[in-house]
């Protein structure tokens, strides 16, 4: 009994699994023309830090074109927010202070967005910090970033900067993924294809994201 019990109960979770999640969530749609945008987001976007708003390159374009903004690159003064219309930040200083501005107010993407650049420790004069960045993906994951969950389960899988959990990187892809995280659901497919060799499970997760 106990044995058909647990067979149900990971055939209910697979099926939850496949049926959730076919959909890109709310935060891959530009706020401002409400088109989906092109994968990866980060490529074909800007993150606005003092509305945490991804802006597609599009309307980043249209904008400037209006001639509104005046400048794009980073050593010279920053243009306004296309969305809220929020002066931009001078220097690393007040680039920073927009952020925890938003962090102060709850706002998980900012969460993560620190905590991606403490991991990566790129810009904003940020040295890499794996602990911090760590507190700051989980925060964010625990208050619904679906892309720190994405980021947390890269950790895990990776064993960077804590104990390596294939387990836990699962669970965060799936969660993730059920919600509509397109890379997670890849990195699922990836796995079953290569550490777990299984063919039929792997092909199910990429057609989702493929779609």
């Amino acid at each position: 009994h106990k044995e058909a019990c647990k067979k149900r109960a990971a055939e209910l979770k697979d099926e939850r699994l496949y049926a959730r999640g076919h959909e890109r969530p709310e935060r891959d749609f530009c706020p401002i023309c409400t088109m989906a945008i092109p994968l990866p987001v980060e490529k074909h976007s800007r993150i606005q830090l003092c509305c945490m708003k991804v802006i597609c390159d599009g309307c980043i374009v249209a904008d400037e074109l209006r001639g509104r903004n005046r400048a794009r690159s980073f050593a010279a003064e920053c243009p306004p927010c296309p969305f809220c219309r929020t002066p931009s930040y001078k220097d690393n200083e007040s680039a920073l202070a927009m952020v925890q501005k938003r962090i102060d107010a709850g706002d998980a993407d900012a969460k993560k967005f620190l905590g991606l650049h403490y991991l990566h420790g790129e810009l904003y004069g940020l040295k890499k910090d794996l602990p911090r960045a760590i507190q700051l993906l989980t925060d964010a994951a625990e208050h619904g970033s679906l892309d720190a969950l994405f980021e947390l389960g890269n950790l895990y899988y990776n064993g960077e900067g804590v104990v390596k959990d294939e387990r836990e990187a699962i669970r965060c892809w799936e969660k993730a993924a059920m919600q509509g995280q397109v890379e997670a659901r890849h990195n699922l497919g990836a796995d079953a294809a290569g550490r777990k060799h299984n063919t039929k499970v792997a092909i199910k997760h990429f057609l989702i994201s493929a779609k």
